[in-house]
């Protein structure tokens, strides 16, 4: 009964998290005039001040020291923030600036850059399904591009930014919190020194404008913003199975899709329907492939399992014989499949590839 709580609870997390980020496109104009930069900065210092609040409630900071002693993950802290940075300016100035399709666009494909990336980075192999879905992808992305005019370039920043974060990430192995909050610490000094700047030169927003203190404060939340989707994320990520995060993530992108239409009424020709259905058929054959190859692997672990507990028990020798005449020793006899017991070749051959 636990389990089954845990999993729902996990399960709410994930759509909170997902659900979040797929409505943030309605935060963001609320910061205007302020420009994507001044908003990115915010964006950084203040996070940082939300998850080290949060840090000294749940009193988690070995990890400050371990990763001071570590020269290599301090690196890769620091690409990832450098790529986190792109990601996010990006994403704020397509929203206010009017491409919220095209941004969620970048979401969407992001799971087939990501594995493009791992052929291309990391040898990985892929099955004859993946590699459909990633032609199936760079076919939409030539549509879209014959229909915007030009390379959806916002969509494919937005998608190797992203996909290149994860990769970083993967490395460092870290928490979510404690990740963010070395991110944001490795930004924090030159958002400052810019937000300072702006101030020196009269051309900050932080308290300009008709809005005063209100505007202020909406500037400051973009830290609440930040940290507490992730939060969400955290704790659906050790709750819930990573197939089931990995159907979660395409809430965000739809519903960016869906407000980019109804709310911010983008337009959408007939040629850019076409390179969205690519890109939703594309994720389709990767979700069934995923979901087929899960079910496999759970089958043939269960059938491994029964296999295994089929087998007869060893007998143990006992130490004295109650006959004066020592037993003859038992002659050797071949290993039978047939009857269940397994043999190492068998048992390889068995193995997931």
């Amino acid at each position: 009964m636990k389990g089954k709580n845990e999993q729902r609870a996990g399960l709410l997390y994930g759509i909170g998290a997902y659900g979040m980020w797929g409505i943030v496109p309605l935060f963001w104009p609320l910061l205007k005039p302020s420009g994507a930069v001044e908003i990115l900065a915010h964006r950084m210092v203040w996070s940082l001040g939300v998850v080290g609040i949060a840090l000294l409630v749940v009193r988690r900071w070995a990890w400050v020291g371990e990763l001071a002693r570590d020269p290599r993950k301090l690196g890769l802290i620091a690409v990832a923030a450098a790529t986190i940075s792109v990601n996010w300016g990006l994403y704020i100035w397509a929203v206010n600036s009017g491409h919220v399709v095209e941004a969620s666009l970048g979401y969407f494909i992001n799971p087939l850059v990501t594995i493009a990336m791992g052929v291309l980075l990391l040898g990985e192999r892929l099955r004859p399904v993946q590699w459909a879905a990633v032609a199936t992808g760079l076919a939409a992305v030539l549509v879209l591009a014959i229909g915007y005019g030009q390379p959806p370039w916002i969509s494919l920043v937005l998608a190797f930014s992203f996909a290149t974060y994860g990769l970083v990430k993967k490395k460092v192995d870290m928490g979510g919190l404690e990740s963010l909050a070395a991110e944001t610490a490795v930004l924090f000094l030159p958002a400052l020194g810019f937000l300072l700047w702006l101030t020196a030169t009269g051309a900050s927003t932080f308290t300009a404008g008709n809005a005063g203190l209100g505007h202020g404060a909406l500037l400051a939340a973009t830290g609440i913003v930040t940290a507490v989707p992730l939060v969400c994320f955290g704790a659906a990520a050790i709750r819930v199975p990573l197939s089931t995060l990995g159907l979660l993530q395409y809430l965000a992108p739809v519903f960016q899709f869906v407000l980019g239409i109804l709310y911010f009424h983008e337009e959408m020709p007939p040629e850019r329907w076409a390179g969205f259905a690519l890109v939703w058929l594309a994720l389709s054959l990767l979700t069934w492939d995923a979901l087929r190859t899960a079910r496999r692997n759970r089958a043939l672990a269960v059938e491994l399992l029964a296999t295994a507990a089929a087998a007869p028990a060893p007998t143990s020798t006992p130490a004295s014989t109650p006959t004066s005449a020592p037993a003859p020793a038992p002659t050797p006899t071949s290993t039978s499949t047939s009857t269940g017991t397994v043999t190492p070749e068998t048992s390889t051959q068995q193995k997931v590839t």
